[in-house]
């Protein structure tokens, strides 16, 4: 029951804030560097995976050690903000080394933005997680 908890917690967190993300910080600064090549509406089922598998891979990592081993939040946000960084730098720093119109803009919008999301979604998580068992 607390992997459950923690997972949907963290889920709904890392969604719900990523929703605030992409539109209100992302993808402006994207639509003002490659917009011809961005859909109008994003397809669900990619998304749908990366969320499930990203989430997934931060509670491996991060979430459910900090509740089973009983880590501080400070533990969990500052290694979930490294999750954060490897899995959005890996992403940005590969398009702007093979992408013609990937820009220094775009990777340092979207590297911040997934760390601190990832950061903050994992933490998030574990407090709920811990406050409701």
């Amino acid at each position: 029951m607390t992997l459950i908890l923690l997972y949907i917690s963290t889920f709904v967190i890392f969604l719900g804030l990523d929703y605030l993300g992409l539109t209100n910080i992302v993808k402006p600064v994207f639509d003002r560097h490659i917009s011809a090549l961005l859909l109008e509406n994003f397809r669900i089922l990619p998304a749908f995976a990366f969320y499930a598998f990203y989430v997934g891979v931060l509670l491996w990592f991060v979430s459910w050690p900090a509740v089973t081993q009983d880590k501080s939040l400070l533990w969990v946000l500052g290694n979930a903000a490294l999750i954060g960084a490897m899995g959005y730098g890996t992403y940005e720093f590969t398009n702007l080394a093979v992408m013609k119109d990937w820009t220094w803009d775009m990777v340092v919008t979207d590297l911040t933005w997934g760390t601190a999301l990832t950061a903050v979604s994992a933490t998030g998580g574990v407090y709920i997680t811990r406050a409701l068992l």
